[in-house]
């Protein structure tokens, strides 16, 4: 049984693992900046910078909304503004975001379900392609489709397994905490989870039991 402190750990050491790369680049800029005399180097390692400092603040975005208490004076989170976070947070990669999610106020866990299973998915494509959001929200129902299309799609099983809560706790890393965080609030909404795996496609779905 995983409790609350290792939950929190794993999830600490997922931010550490995705701020470690854009802040060690920011740090190396500026390094440049401190040593180096040549104008060329200088004008690169202040590309090098601002590129870092924007991927850095995109991530922490991110990971206030997706695992934080983000808003956590109101009751909902905006379904716009978590749509500028990711297209933001997969900016100049390999990855087209198709948005098609109404801009309204939907329930905190359902947004943080939507905004992990991105990620997720952004995993299942390494060589690129699209995610697809579509998202409904009725008064009696909601509802969540993200699909996945690019060459050699795939979900590993340690990722399958932890997005249904069948991963053993002592097999959780900073890697497979966040799909288990994400069966953990699926619960917890009473949402019930689905993912069909097709050639070139991972489709994940979410909708009120």
């Amino acid at each position: 049984m995983l409790s609350e402190l290792d939950l929190a750990a794993l999830l600490c050491s997922r931010v550490c693992h995705d701020l470690i790369s854009p802040v060690s680049a920011l740090n190396n800029g500026l390094e440049v900046l401190e040593d180096e005399d040549d104008t060329e180097m200088r004008d690169h390692a202040m590309t090098l910078i601002a590129m870092s400092g924007k991927q850095a603040s995109n991530k922490l975005q991110f990971a206030r909304m997706a695992y934080g208490a983000s808003g956590s004076s109101t009751s909902g989170l905006d379904l716009e503004e978590a749509g500028r976070i990711l297209f933001a947070l997969l900016e100049g990669g390999k990855i087209r975001l198709d948005w098609q999610v109404p801009a309204q106020v939907a329930e905190k866990g359902f947004v943080k379900i939507i905004l992990n299973l991105v990620l997720v998915a952004c995993d299942t494509i390494p060589r690129g392609g699209v995610i697809t959001v579509r998202v409904t929200l009725g008064p009696d129902h909601k509802s969540l489709s993200i699909e996945a299309s690019g060459e050699k799609a795939k979900i590993s099983e340690d990722v399958h397994r932890a997005l249904f809560g069948q991963l053993e706790a002592e097999n959780l890393d900073a890697r497979s905490v966040q799909p288990f965080f994400i069966h953990l609030v699926s619960r917890s909404c009473g949402m019930k989870m689905a993912c069909h795996r097709e050639d070139g496609c991972i489709t994940m779905t979410a909708q009120d039991e």
